[in-house]
């Protein structure tokens, strides 16, 4: 692997991090830096850490950033269910929302599982 950008979870957690952005920016101005920056925040935070970790070129890093991007998707599934309960999103926008994100959670945990239980996982671009 030679950049996080091959990573799938990366790509997939950028679509995310796109639509829940495009998503809020409907949401009501006074919410501007309540749940709409938290929201946002935990969005691009986990595509963000992915690659941060990723770059750092330390396994042991690597895992903690992981942790950390998956950390930011369960604030996440939590703010999103606020919303939904405060009215922001439709059932059917929550629903594509927290299915992308549950895809998401999984592939950053099967990721975690490989970098914990592999000896040899390689951080280094190829050059």
């Amino acid at each position: 692997m030679n950049s996080y950008k091959e990573l799938t979870v990366w790509q997939k957690s950028v679509e995310l991090c796109v639509s829940g952005y495009k998503i809020t920016e409907e949401w009501p101005k006074a919410e501007q830096f309540g749940l709409t920056f938290q929201v946002r925040k935990c969005f691009v935070s986990i595509p963000s850490n992915i690659a941060e970790g990723q770059r750092r070129g330390h396994k042991a890093e690597y895992i903690q950033f992981i942790r950390i991007a998956y950390g930011s998707g369960a604030e996440l599934e939590t703010q999103l269910l606020v919303a939904l309960k405060v009215g922001y999103l439709s059932k059917k926008v929550y629903d594509e929302l927290d299915g992308l994100l549950e895809e998401v959670m999984k592939m950053l945990n099967r990721l975690l599982s490989v970098l914990q239980n592999t000896t040899d996982y390689n951080l280094k671009p190829k050059t």
